[in-house]
C-alpha cells in the first residue's frame, strides 16, 4: 500500500510543474507597455575604411569619399606598413565589422586597395588607376547623405567567373543594408560597375528623374584586378591576372621611350646638318638644257616629266 502512495504522490509534483511552466497572458493589456515589434535591420554587414602609411592627400580624399558614400562604414587609424597585413583580420573583428577596404600606398604615387570578407575570406588586391576624387571633379551631380544607392553591372561581370566573385563583393561592401540606423529610406544615386580593358571602371551618378536622366557626382576611379586569394589577406591564389604589369615597370618603359626619342632626335640633326653643308654643290636640273645635246628637245623632256 505504501508504494501506490509513493507513485500518486509523484504524478501530483509532475503536473504541478507542468502547470507552473505554462505563462497565462492577461486578457487586457496596459497602453503604457510598449508593444514588441520584430527587428527590421537583419543584414549587420560593417565594413571597415582605413589606410596604410604612405597614402598621398589624392589617396587620403578618395578614402573619405568613399566612407562619406557608405552610412555602414567604419573608419580606423592608420596601419603602420611594417605589420603584417593578417593583423587586420584582427583589426575588424575589435570593430565588429565582417568587411574591410584597406587602401595601401607606395612612394606617396601608386595605391593599391584591399577588398576582404573578414575573417574567413576571399580577399582581393587591386591596383587603382586614374584616381579623381569629387573635390577635383566639381561636377553638378549631388545626393542625400546616408542614401541607399543602387548598383549597376555590365553584362561582361556573368561572362567569367572571377568577375561573378568581383560583383558579389561589391554587393556586399557597397550596398547599404536596409534599414540601417545611418541610412536614409531614398534611392537616388546609382553607383556603376563597368568592364573594359581588363579593368573595372567605377562612377557614381545622381537620379534626376524618373524617365533615367542621371547626372555624375563622382569619384571616379579604375581598379585593375591582381590577384584573389582564399583567405582573408592570406592563403592560396586562386585567380592572378595575365595582363597585370607594376607601376613600375610602366615607368621604366616610358623612360626608355623617352631615351629612344632622344637618340633618334640627334641623328635627325645630324642629317640636317650634313644636308645644309651639301645644298650649294647640288647642280640644278634646268642646268642640264645648256650642255651639249638640242636645246629644245630637253626642254620638252623636262617639261613632260613636270607633268
Amino acid at each position: 500500500m505504501a508504494k501506490k502512495g509513493l507513485k500518486r504522490k509523484q504524478k501530483t509534483e509532475v503536473v504541478k510543474k507542468e502547470d507552473e511552466a505554462k505563462v497565462i497572458l492577461p486578457l487586457v493589456r496596459r497602453s503604457d507597455e510598449p508593444v514588441t515589434k520584430k527587428a527590421k535591420w537583419v543584414n549587420r554587414e560593417r565594413v571597415l575604411v582605413f589606410g596604410t602609411r604612405g597614402i598621398s592627400f589624392q589617396h587620403r580624399h578618395l578614402m573619405k569619399d568613399i566612407i562619406k558614400m557608405l552610412p555602414h562604414a567604419k573608419s580606423a587609424n592608420k596601419m603602420e606598413r611594417k605589420e603584417n597585413l593578417f593583423v587586420v583580420n584582427e583589426m575588424c573583428k575589435m570593430s565588429h565589422c565582417n568587411k574591410c577596404i584597406l587602401f595601401d600606398g607606395r612612394l606617396q604615387r601608386d595605391l593599391y586597395m584591399w577588398f576582404s570578407n573578414s575573417p574567413d575570406g576571399p580577399s582581393i588586391k587591386f591596383n587603382v588607376e586614374s584616381i579623381f576624387t569629387s573635390a577635383e571633379l566639381k561636377l553638378t551631380g549631388n545626393c542625400l547623405k546616408g542614401s541607399r544607392p543602387l548598383l549597376s553591372f555590365d553584362n561582361s561581370f556573368d561572362a567569367h567567373p572571377q568577375y561573378s566573385l568581383l560583383r558579389e563583393m561589391f554587393v556586399q561592401i557597397f550596398g547599404v543594408p536596409d534599414h540601417h540606423p545611418k541610412s536614409q529610406p531614398f534611392v537616388d544615386n546609382v553607383l556603376n560597375f563597368s568592364v573594359l580593358d581588363n579593368r573595372i571602371w567605377f562612377r557614381n551618378y545622381q537620379i534626376l528623374d524618373e524617365n533615367g536622366a542621371i547626372a555624375e557626382i563622382g569619384p571616379r576611379f579604375i581598379l585593375q584586378p591582381i590577384r584573389i586569394f582564399k583567405g582573408s589577406f592570406c592563403g592560396e591564389t586562386l585567380w592572378e591576372n595575365p595582363f597585370y604589369v607594376t607601376p613600375a615597370k610602366t615607368r621604366r618603359l616610358l623612360k626608355d621611350s623617352k631615351k629612344d626619342k632622344y637618340a633618334n632626335n640627334k641623328i635627325q640633326r645630324k642629317a640636317k646638318k650634313t644636308k645644309e653643308l651639301l645644298a650649294p654643290f647640288r647642280v640644278k636640273p634646268e642646268n642640264e638644257i645648256f650642255r651639249d645635246g638640242n636645246v629644245k628637245e630637253k626642254a620638252k623632256h623636262l617639261i613632260s616629266k613636270n607633268k
